[in-house]
């Protein structure tokens, strides 16, 4: 994975500024990319400094374990991308094959095309399962007692930093695969081929490397539109579900902060011109976009809901400015991923600005 000024492979980081008065929309005073960025959200009538992450943030000792272990699942985060963006799939040999039933070389070469095709998917699907549980680490340092959410994130901005890069990569992984049919059409033919070559009591190389069981898992895995966001959405449930002791607002407190921050950041035209090159931007939209997505999962009323902590229509109104081209992946993922968009409780108006 490469590492450089903006951080993971080229991404720009998170970065901190006095923004009590970018809400209220004064004029701050001047930063740089590097300064610290601290933005101010309105939480319950009283103010919360809420600070984003900055670039150059380093692990605590306390930081460290959580932190080395994420620190490896990251690594491998930019080789899935660039696996995922070269898979170019067996269409042609496929559809050989199954226009020639009765050419065995065909049905061979198709095979042979598939086989290591579902190795890489058998990759991407155990990723999302070292992703989950990095998810889950981190989410467990980020929330634990006795410290406030914004107290975790201003004392654990590594941790911060680690949790907005694993909603960027998701966000990256799920616009490819969504524009990548292949995909399920390779498994399909896989799974219909084994099938086959089982009951025809025939040999099959390649079934050791996927059986029946891990078979039925990616298949539901990959039948998602948004593979890598359902299992976060999953597991950011299920975390919450299973560490009842902890204040539901403890996990959800955290996400809006950071949906506050990325909007922020990108609809106060002082800091969005500050912004280098546009990667910075697709940074904190895919961030927003992600934290949304949890949040109106683990919330009981969502992130529509008129008592939402995250300004929906601020969020959905920045998507909109940028290029549409750009967007409409993140937009999608608004629309048809979330859990309460549909709900009687999400405004008309929102409504419609996702139509």
């Amino acid at each position: 994975m490469r590492r450089g000024r903006g951080g993971v492979g080229g991404r720009p980081p998170f970065v901190r500024a006095p923004a009590a008065r970018l809400l209220k929309g004064e004029e701050a005073e001047p930063w740089s990319l590097s300064d610290l960025f601290n933005v101010t959200k309105l939480t319950g009538g009283t103010r919360a400094e809420s600070p984003a992450l900055a670039e150059d943030a380093q692990p605590t000792e306390s930081e460290k374990e959580i932190y080395n272990q994420v620190n490896v699942v990251l690594k491998d985060a930019e080789g899935i991308l660039e696996d995922l963006q070269s898979y170019r799939g067996a269409g042609h040999e496929i559809r050989e094959a199954i226009q020639h039933p009765a050419d065995e070389k065909l049905q061979e070469k198709a095979w042979g095309a598939v086989v290591p095709l579902v190795g890489k998917l058998k990759k991407f699907y155990e990723f999302s399962q070292r992703l989950e549980a990095a998810l889950r680490g981190l989410l467990g340092a980020l929330t634990s007692t006795p410290y406030s959410p914004t107290q975790h994130l201003e004392r654990e901005q590594a941790l911060a930093k680690q949790f907005a890069e694993i909603l960027h990569f998701t966000l990256r992984f799920d616009e490819l695969k969504m524009t990548n049919p292949a995909i399920q059409n390779d498994f399909s033919y896989y799974r219909r081929t084994l099938s086959r070559m089982r009951i025809n009591n025939v040999p099959a190389e390649g079934e050791n490397e996927v059986n029946n069981e891990l078979a039925n898992r990616m298949s539901l895995f990959y039948a998602e539109a948004t593979p890598m966001l359902k299992t976060l959405s999953d597991a950011t449930t299920k975390f919450v579900s299973e560490n009842k002791n902890l204040p539901i607002e403890n996990t959800t407190d955290c996400l809006s902060t950071m949906a506050s921050v990325c909007r922020v950041m990108l609809e106060t035209p002082e800091y969005r011109s500050r912004f280098t090159n546009e990667e910075t931007v697709s940074f904190c939209l895919r961030v927003m976009v992600g934290v949304i997505i949890l949040y109106d999962h683990v919330h009981p009323v969502g992130a529509f809901a008129k008592t939402s902590k995250i300004d929906m229509k601020g969020c959905i109104k920045v998507l909109k400015d940028q290029p549409p081209n750009s967007v409409e992946g993140l937009l999608n993922a608004l629309r048809y991923t979330t859990k309460h968009l549909n709900d009687e409780t999400t405004s008309k108006q929102i409504k419609s600005m996702l139509q």
